[in-house]
């Protein structure tokens, strides 16, 4: 089941919907600048997920425009 959450951090114009991946949720967040700003906003470590947009990788220098879909897959060992 795919959940729909928007994070409140005021009012923007300018989003991104993030495709947050093992629990399907998509969320809705205010543009950030970069694939490192995504994942602090998500409260993600650098090492801790993988971010794609239209099926390629993007290391945490990349940009990112408003209104783009990003995968953001968490990633980990579990043990």
């Amino acid at each position: 089941m795919q959940s729909t959450d928007n994070l409140d951090f005021g009012k923007v114009a300018l989003t991104l919907t993030i495709i947050l991946q093992p629990e399907d949720r998509t969320l809705t967040i205010p543009r950030v600048k970069t694939v490192r700003q995504l994942l602090n906003a998500l409260g993600l470590e650098e090492e801790a997920a993988l971010v794609a947009r239209d099926g390629q990788l993007l290391t945490p220098d990349r940009h990112l425009e408003p209104f783009e879909t990003i995968l953001v897959r968490k990633v980990g060992s579990r043990g």
